[in-house]
C-alpha cells in the first residue's frame, strides 16, 4: 500500500510555506522540497505529518532523484503543488547568464518534469490534482525583467492545456496567478524596498486559499485580487506594442 501525499515545491518560504500549511489543515500528508533544509525540517515539525525533502530542483537530474525518493518512501502524489521558482530583475544582456538559465530550467523544466512524472498515475486512478504557480506576469511581456515574465507564460499556457487534457480523466489542473506578494520573491529578484511591488502586495495567505480553492474547483487559471484581475485582463484590450511600453515603464 502506498501513502498518498502533497507534495509541495520550493516549500522553505514565501507561498510554500503557506501551502503547507493550509494542505495540513485539510488533512493532507506532505513531502516538503527545497533547497534549505533547516527551514524545510522546522516547517516539518510545526505541522508534523510532514517529510523534509532537501533538494537544490534546479539541477539537473534532481527531478528524478525527487521521485525516486517519492516511491522509496512508499508515497504517492495526489496533490502536486509547482510553488519552486525564481525571477531577476534587470537588462537581459547584464544579468548572469548561468543564473538566468537555471531560472528557466527551475520555472519551466522542473515543473514540467514533475507534472510529467505524476500525471500517468493520477489519470490510472482517475483522481488528482496539479497547481502550478504561474504569475500576473505570464499575460504580458516584462522588460526588465523579461526570462522570468517568459517562463511564466509558458507555465499559463502549459497549465491550461494540461487543464484540457487531464478533464476527462477526472485530474483537476489549476495555474495560479498571483500579483505582486509578501514573500521573498522581491529581494531574491532584486526589487528595492518600499516601491510598487510593496504597495500593491497581497499577503500570502489570500493567495493561497484561492488557488487552492480554484483548484478545488478545477478552475485552469485563478489570479487572486482585484487589482490583479483588472491586469491579467487589460493587455487583452490594448495593442501590445503599448503594452510593452507601459510594462517597460513601470518602475519596481
Amino acid at each position: 500500500m502506498t501513502q498518498p501525499v502533497a507534495l509541495i515545491t520550493g516549500a522553505s518560504a514565501g507561498l510554500g510555506v503557506e501551502f503547507a500549511r493550509q494542505l495540513a489543515r485539510r488533512g493532507h500528508r506532505l513531502v516538503l522540497a527545497a533547497r534549505r533544509k533547516d527551514r524545510l525540517e522546522a516547517l516539518a515539525r510545526e505541522i508534523g505529518n510532514a517529510r523534509a525533502v532537501a533538494i537544490d530542483l534546479a539541477r539537473a537530474g534532481s527531478t528524478a532523484r525527487l521521485v525516486a525518493d517519492i516511491e522509496a518512501a512508499g508515497e504517492e502524489v495526489h496533490v502536486l503543488v509547482n510553488n519552486a521558482g525564481f525571477g531577476l530583475r534587470g537588462k537581459f544582456a547584464e544579468l548572469d547568464s548561468a543564473r538566468q538559465r537555471e531560472m528557466i530550467d527551475l520555472n519551466i523544466g522542473t515543473l514540467t518534469d514533475l507534472c510529467r512524472a505524476v500525471a500517468p498515475g493520477m489519470i490510472a486512478r482517475r483522481g488528482g490534482g496539479i497547481l502550478n504557480v504561474a504569475s500576473t506576469a505570464a499575460f504580458q511581456p516584462g522588460p526588465n525583467i523579461a526570462v522570468y515574465f517568459a517562463t511564466k507564460a509558458y507555465v499559463l499556457s502549459f497549465t491550461e492545456a494540461l487543464h484540457e487534457e487531464l478533464k476527462p480523466h477526472h485530474v483537476r489542473v489549476t495555474a495560479l496567478c498571483p500579483g505582486p506578494t509578501r514573500t521573498e520573491f522581491g529581494a531574491v529578484a532584486g526589487f528595492p524596498d518600499n516601491g510598487a511591488f510593496d504597495r500593491v502586495a497581497m499577503d500570502a495567505g489570500p493567495v493561497v486559499s484561492a488557488g487552492l480553492a480554484g483548484l478545488d474547483d478545477n478552475k485552469a487559471v485563478v489570479v487572486p485580487g482585484t487589482i490583479n484581475k483588472i491586469g491579467a485582463a487589460s493587455p487583452r484590450f490594448i495593442p501590445r506594442g503599448i503594452v510593452r511600453k507601459i510594462a517597460g515603464a513601470i518602475k519596481f
